[in-house]
């Protein structure tokens, strides 16, 4: 059905994704270091790997996002040896690919489904993909992977309809999709954390994360490891 209905509104749709991307207010990636080393007691190596949000955008400086706020959070129980692999527009497949730069970890954390929603990633193609990458994670060491549910994009302020109510409906497949094929892998944890769709919870480009939302996001990814990492 919702094939059926992109079809009939493709016009529409193409005309509303264009306008969308060409006056959308661009932020950029936040600054500061993508490496480092935290806290003491037990060795913990973490790798953060991710889109935009990974990045940090919507906030000034790493320290603000979900990476700066993880590592303090954990710094209190582990040393903790970080990772940060992000970048604007990554999709599952672009995630891949820089996989081989990752240094040996123990546990990841996945920002990614927005991007491959965005470019209407087929479900089959998009859980290939997520399969792979968590399989490439466990060949380095991972043993404990924590998935960041797609967020609700269908109430994402920026977006104007039927756009948002196509991409919602969109995400909603690609996330329902990756939890009936991938719940059973070795050492995944989802992370699913609710908020009110409050668009003050959003910087100005009303599409990523704002500094609460990041706080929150670490919030619970600490508390998933804290409970299910055993060395």
């Amino acid at each position: 059905m919702d094939r059926i209905v992109r079809f009939a509104l493709a016009p529409l749709l193409l005309a509303q994704a264009l306008r969308t991307r060409k006056t959308a207010l661009i932020l950029p990636e936040a600054a500061g270091p993508r490496a480092g080393q935290a806290g003491t007691g037990p060795r913990l190596r973490l790798l953060v790997l991710g889109d935009s949000s990974a990045a940090g955008v919507g906030v000034d400086h790493q320290d603000q996002a979900l990476s700066g706020h993880l590592v303090r959070a954990l710094s209190t129980d582990f040393s903790v040896e970080w990772q940060l692999l992000a970048s604007t527009g990554a999709t599952s497949s672009d995630a891949l690919s820089v996989l081989p730069q990752a240094t040996p970890l123990d546990v990841a954390v996945l920002a990614l489904g927005v991007n491959d929603v965005t470019r209407l990633t087929s479900p089959q193609r998009f859980v290939h993909h997520q399969r792979q990458l968590l399989q490439g994670l466990r060949d380095r060491g991972a043993r404990l992977i924590c998935v960041t549910a797609i967020p609700p994009m269908g109430e994402f302020p920026l977006l104007p309809n039927p756009l948002r109510w196509t991409l919602g409906r969109h995400a909603s497949r690609l996330q329902q999709m990756r939890a009936a094929h991938l719940a059973d892998f070795a050492g995944y944890h989802p992370l699913d954390f609710d908020l009110p769709p409050d668009p003050a919870l959003m910087p100005e480009d009303g599409f990523h994360p704002g500094p609460e939302v990041y706080r929150l996001w670490a919030q619970t990814a600490a508390q998933t490891i804290r409970t299910h990492w055993t060395k």
